[in-house]
């Protein structure tokens, strides 16, 4: 009888990025690695949201996840130590890939919400950062009419601060609809129990819960937004675009454009809302498996 392959080891532990943040991360290995990819979060999920795709993709490549600094079991400095901000979290980015040891020219990224203003930022400061992006679901430019209101509102004071205390005062609601919200009844899709747990165990840690860090991630967005398509002709790195048709936070019309001014791939994956990790999984598989070839 032949005997069964072994299960891919999934090790959760922390990885010191500089004096101010520690990363809780994932790293599920091959034995004889293709390459590497990198998967980034959005809110208010953490690298949980990645583990069935980490172990789908492991018989072939070393994946890496992480929880961003204010989400997860990461560190949640003081705003006077870490802005929160799309820039820092880059440099975040940065300090990870390197800090791993994750060789950049077999290195593909994948990133979602905000996650992916960050990734892009940093191409444009280091174009061999990776060898492809995998990029969808989030805002690059400043366009109000493609974001959802209350995502418009946390841009710029007093409605920031208004949609920051109601988010912190619904967090059961947040964590049980975000997900499926503008989604038809058939198209919910199943979160794992242990993805949900984590998210709750992890909303809060001292002073600071992950719409905090969301609310300052968006208070510094436009200014990055801006530094983003002031500098495109900069990014070479090649980019892949992928977005849920149904998405209600973030119009697919975002994601034409992007693609349009990168003349990059654009994949617009029908029934599909915010979460196309979450939502098709073996669609985000082969979408992250094609990157190589």
């Amino acid at each position: 009888m032949a005997q069964q392959a072994p299960q891919p080891t999934v090790d959760i532990g922390v990885i010191v990025v500089d004096d101010d943040i520690t990363l809780r991360r994932m790293v599920v290995g091959s034995r004889a690695p293709k390459g590497t990819v990198l998967l980034l979060h959005g809110f208010p999920e953490t690298l949980f949201a990645f583990k069935d795709i980490a172990l789908s993709l492991a018989g072939d490549f070393e994946v890496h996840a992480f929880d961003w600094p204010g989400f997860g079991l990461s560190s949640r400095p003081s705003v006077e130590r870490f802005s929160y901000s799309p820039q820092d979290y880059a440099r975040i980015l940065k300090g990870y890939i390197d800090r791993a040891g994750i060789d950049r020219s077999t290195l593909t990224i994948y990133a979602t919400d905000i996650g992916a203003l960050p990734a892009l930022l940093l191409a444009q400061e280091e174009p061999d950062i990776a060898r492809s992006l995998i990029v969808g679901d989030f805002a690059p430019f400043d366009r109000p009419a493609h974001m959802w209101d209350n995502l418009q509102a946390l841009k710029s004071k007093p409605a920031a601060d208004h949609v920051r205390a109601f988010m912190n005062a619904n967090r059961e609601e947040i964590l049980s609809n975000t997900f499926f919200r503008g989604l038809p009844e058939e198209a919910r899709y199943e979160i794992s129990r242990e993805f949900m747990n984590d998210m709750d165990h992890g909303w809060d840690h001292g002073h600071m819960t992950c719409v905090d860090a969301f609310y300052h991630y968006y208070s510094q967005f436009t200014r990055d937004q801006d530094r983003f398509e002031a500098n495109l002709a900069n990014l070479v790195v090649p980019v892949i675009v992928v977005w849920g048709t149904e998405d209600l936070y973030i119009s697919k019309d975002m994601g034409i454009e992007l693609a349009e001014r990168l003349q990059s791939d654009l994949k617009l994956l029908s029934g599909i809302g915010h979460y196309p990790h979450l939502q098709a999984k073996s669609q985000t598989v082969e979408e992250i498996r094609a990157s190589f070839r």
